[in-house]
């Protein structure tokens, strides 16, 4: 059996891995659209900067968002002395890392399933007078929307498993920032923690592929709603 500190590790996973699809999902919905549908001098950077947190190591995306959003860095510094706002090893930290970290994801996800929709149904509506936002909203948003939930189910499950930039730029503290996969590491540092870290496992393990499952579960039943 776990012990309360141990459920409060699995609880903490889910409520970060929430806030980070939460906080993520607009703005991956947003920057999709603008892959899939504009073009602009800059896209091919935005492309590039979108993908970077796929093809670094996660220590490097948890130290540079230390840089950025650390109480000395550039962005932490404006919203600790403007809004009270310190993110560095805090709960909201530890969302953010996992949000910068699965937004690739997300955006990905999202995009191709914009780019896999039928141009025609907008060109329709478009013709019976439907502006570009009643368009969005009505037309491309709900024909994207397998794409839009299973990016952010596959995102929420990948959160359950971010450890790099976790400990790196919310570090390690139980009850604020421990995590299951730092409650594993933690548990393996200490002498004879294997049957623990064993237990955390499992227990990471199953939260995955419920999730896993759950996006193709998900995927196929909005799939088959909208006749695909």
């Amino acid at each position: 059996m776990l012990s309360p500190e141990e459920w409060e590790a699995v609880r903490l996973t889910l409520e970060v891995a929430a806030r980070a699809v939460g906080f993520g999902l607009p703005l991956a919905i947003v920057t999709a659209w603008l892959l899939a549908r504009t073009r602009f001098p800059g896209r091919p950077v935005l492309n590039a900067l979108v993908h970077l947190p796929l093809v670094l190591p996660p220590v490097v995306t948890g130290w540079l968002l230390l840089i950025l959003f650390g109480v000395r860095g550039p962005i932490g510094t404006l919203l600790f002395d403007w809004f009270g706002i310190r993110l560095v090893f805090t709960t909201a930290g530890a969302s953010l890392a996992c949000a910068v970290m699965t937004f690739p994801v997300m955006v990905r996800a999202i995009r191709l399933s914009l780019e896999g929709l039928d141009p025609g149904l907008e060109q329709a509506a478009r013709s019976l007078g439907a502006g570009r936002l009643d368009r969005l909203f009505t037309v491309t948003l709900p024909l994207a929307s397998p794409g839009i939930l299973v990016g952010a189910v596959v995102a929420y499950a990948t959160c359950l498993g971010e450890f790099g930039a976790v400990i790196t730029f919310a570090a390690n503290i139980p009850g604020e920032t421990q995590t299951l996969p730092l409650a594993i590491y933690a548990a393996l540092q200490v002498p004879g923690g294997e049957a623990k870290a064993a237990q955390l496992s499992l227990v990471s393990f199953t939260l995955a592929v419920i999730g896993l499952l759950l996006s193709e579960l998900l995927g196929r039943r909005l799939n088959r709603r909208l006749g695909r």
